[in-house]
C-alpha cells in the first residue's frame, strides 16, 4: 500500500465486516454419514482464506432450513456486514437462501467452488455402495443449485455476483474473491468518508460543478463545508518551531531545488501544519479546494502556499483536489483506497511522434507514486490563479497505470470511467507541475476520442497499476454504471 507513516482517516473508520454462510439441506444429514461435517470443513476453509486484517469475517456456518435462514438474515443485519459471501457447499433449497439476503440487504457474492478440479471417477465408482456414492457426489455438486439461486434472486430484484472455480489451487477464482473484498473496502471507506469543501468553484468551469447530495447518494459519507477563514486562523497559531520542523519534513520527503527562497519554504510549511490541524479537527478523509482570496491578504497568503501541504496530505491518503473538483476528490480517494495512489491530472498536450498523451496538473501531486523524489520549484505566477510561490514537479512512476473519472451524465446520474495504459519514460515539461507521458492500447487520437465521448470533466485521477477490474466491482457494489475505454 502507498502510505507514509502518518495514520490516515481511513484507518479510523470501523472495520470492514464480511458475512459468510454456507448452504445445505437438512434432509441429507441423517442419510449420508459425515457429509455435514465435511461440508462444514469446506466452509471453515473458505473462512480462513477470506480472513485478513483488518477485515472481520462473520461466519454463520451452514444454513440448512428456512427457519435458520431467517435467523441468519437478522444476525447479518445486526452485525452490520458490508458484503456477504454465499458458499454453495452442495444442493440446497433456495428457500434457505432468500431470507438471509433479503433481510441483510447488502451485496452478495455466490461462491461456486468445487473441492478440487475433478472427481476421481475410478475411485468413486469403486465405492460400490450407492448410498456412499451419492453422499460423495453431493460433496461435489456445488454447481447444482446455483441456477436456482440466480433465478430466485433475479425474480426478487436482488443483484448478485458470482465466482466459479475451485476451493484449492485456483488463483483465478481467489484473485476474483480478493478483488471483491477490495471493492467492498472501497465502498466501506467511502461510506464513512468526510469530504471537505474548502473555498469555492473556479468560476466558469461548468464541467466540474457537482451536487453534494448526489455525491452522498452514490458514495455515502458526509460533505463538510470548511471555511478558508478557519484555515487562516489555524495558520496564524502555528509556531515558528512547528513551521521549521515541517520544513525539515518537506526536505526529507521532497527534492527542494536550490532556487527555492527559504522564506517561501517556511510560508508553505506553516500552511502545511495548519492544513493538518484542519483535517484533524474535522476528521477529513479528502478535500476539494479552491479560493482566490483577492483583497484579503491573509487568505491569499494561505491559499497561495497550500501546494506542498496538499501534496503531503495526498500522499498520506487524504487526497486534495484543486479547482474545487469534488468528483475528482472522490476518484482520487477511490484510487488511494485501492493502494494505487490517485494524483490529480488532465490532458496537457499530445506527442503524435511518440503516440503518447502528456497529462498532469498544476498544484499538488501524489508524491508517493512519483518517479523518484518530487521536485519543489518556485513559480513567479500560478497560471490562471492568484498568487505565486512553491509548486511540485513530478512524473508518475513508469509502468502500468489506470485513469479514473467520476462522471456526471446528461441524465443526472454518476458513472465511473476508466482506462488502463502505461506511464513511459521520455521528456516532460519542466514547468513546476506534475507531468507524465501515457501510452494506451488505443492510439493517442482514438484514446482521446473514446474518453471524451463518455463526457467526463477535464480532470481525472491517475494511479499506478492496472485496477480497472476492481473499480468495475466498486461500481457494481455501488449500483453505478462503469465504462472502460481501454
Amino acid at each position: 500500500m502507498l502510505r507514509m507513516d502518518t495514520v490516515t482517516f481511513s484507518q479510523h473508520v470501523e472495520k470492514l465486516k464480511v458475512g459468510l454462510f454456507g448452504i445445505g439441506l437438512d434432509t441429507y444429514w441423517p442419510q449420508f454419514e459425515g457429509l455435514r461435517d465435511r461440508l462444514s470443513g469446506y466452509l471453515a476453509e473458505v473462512g480462513r482464506k477470506l480472513a485478513r486484517p483488518p477485515v472481520e469475517i462473520v461466519n454463520l456456518g451452514l444454513i440448512d432450513t428456512p427457519e435458520k435462514a431467517m435467523a441468519a438474515g437478522h444476525a447479518f443485519r445486526q452485525a452490520d456486514v458490508d458484503l456477504i459471501f454465499l458458499y454453495v457447499t452442495t444442493y440446497a433449497l433456495s428457500s434457505t437462501v432468500l431470507p438471509v439476503v433479503r433481510r441483510a440487504k447488502v451485496p452478495v457474492v455466490i461462491l461456486n467452488l468445487s473441492p478440487a478440479a475433478a472427481i476421481d471417477y475410478e475411485a468413486f465408482n469403486r465405492l460400490g455402495d450407492r448410498t456412499r456414492m451419492t453422499g460423495e457426489w453431493l460433496a461435489w455438486c456445488q454447481a447444482c443449485p446455483t441456477p436456482e439461486i440466480a433465478n430466485v434472486f433475479n425474480r426478487c430484484g436482488i443483484p448478485f455476483f458470482q465466482v466459479s472455480g475451485m476451493l484449492h489451487d485456483d488463483p483465478t477464482a481467489w484473485n476474483e474473491i480478493e478483488s471483491w473484498i477490495e471493492a467492498a473496502k472501497v465502498a466501506h471507506v467511502m461510506e464513512h468518508n468526510r469530504l471537505g469543501g474548502l473555498g469555492h468553484y473556479y468560476g466558469g468551469m461548468l464541467d466540474i460543478y457537482s451536487d453534494f447530495t448526489q455525491q452522498c447518494a452514490y458514495f455515502g459519507g458526509h460533505v463538510e463545508i470548511v471555511e478558508v477563514e478557519e484555515l487562516a486562523a489555524l495558520r496564524s497559531e502555528v509556531s515558528q518551531a512547528d513551521a521549521r520542523r515541517r520544513v525539515d519534513e518537506i526536505k526529507t520527503a521532497m527534492d527542494v531545488q536550490p532556487d527555492c527562497p527559504p522564506a517561501e519554504l517556511l510560508r508553505a510549511a506553516r500552511t502545511s501544519v495548519a492544513l493538518d490541524r484542519l483535517v484533524e479537527r474535522h476528521a477529513l478523509g479528502s478535500i476539494a479546494y479552491y479560493y482566490q482570496g483577492t483583497g484579503t491578504p491573509e487568505h491569499e497568503d494561505v491559499m497561495s502556499s497550500v501546494i506542498l501541504g496538499a501534496s503531503l496530505l495526498t500522499a498520506r491518503g487524504i487526497p486534495m483536489a484543486g479547482e474545487y473538483e469534488v468528483k475528482n476528490a472522490q476518484a482520487m480517494k477511490i484510487m488511494d483506497i485501492l493502494g494505487a495512489g490517485g494524483s490529480f491530472t488532465e490532458y496537457y498536450a499530445v506527442d503524435y511522434n511518440d503516440d503518447v498523451v502528456l497529462m498532469g496538473h498544476d498544484g499538488p501531486g501524489h508524491i508517493a507514486i512519483a518517479d523518484g523524489k518530487t521536485k519543489v520549484r518556485p513559480l513567479a505566477v500560478y497560471h490562471g490563479k492568484v498568487g505565486r510561490g512553491l509548486s511540485v514537479e513530478m512524473s508518475v512512476k513508469h509502468g502500468p497505470v489506470t485513469l479514473l473519472s467520476v462522471v456526471q451524465t446528461g441524465d443526472g446520474k454518476l458513472k465511473l470511467l476508466t482506462a488502463e495504459g502505461h506511464c513511459i519514460p521520455g521528456p516532460i515539461l519542466q514547468i513546476g507541475n506534475t507531468n507524465s507521458r501515457y501510452k494506451f492500447a488505443l492510439d493517442a487520437r482514438n484514446f482521446m476520442n473514446a474518453w471524451n465521448a463518455q463526457g467526463p470533466a477535464h480532470h481525472c485521477a491517475v494511479g499506478i497499476g492496472h485496477v480497472a477490474k476492481k473499480i468495475e466491482k466498486v461500481a457494481a457494489l455501488l449500483r453505478m454504471e462503469s465504462v472502460r475505454v481501454c
